[in-house]
């Protein structure tokens, strides 16, 4: 089973929303995890779920790890990798 870890910093376009996020990794069988670490606390959501996404409270200059496991996670990764930067 791969596995793919990156640690990003969030700069998301007004226009782009965690939904859309969200749907784009519906094809992956790959699991993508963003673990966040701001203000002390360490919080971490499966990206295909919007309400963990949601709970997360991500904003623009977040550092986050993206963290995906499964056979095309490298892939999937990215996607999330590109969106969010």
């Amino acid at each position: 089973m791969e596995e793919f870890k990156e640690d990003i910093v969030i700069q998301i376009d007004e226009k782009q929303t965690i939904v859309e996020l969200s749907q784009m990794l519906q094809p992956f069988k790959s699991e993508v995890y963003l673990i966040n670490r701001s203000e002390g606390h360490v919080v971490e959501a499966n990206v295909k779920s919007l309400l963990g996404l949601v709970s997360m409270h991500i904003q623009n200059g977040d550092q986050v790890t993206v963290r995906a496991v499964g056979s095309d996670a490298a892939e999937a990764a990215r996607k999330v990798i590109g969106f969010l930067t």
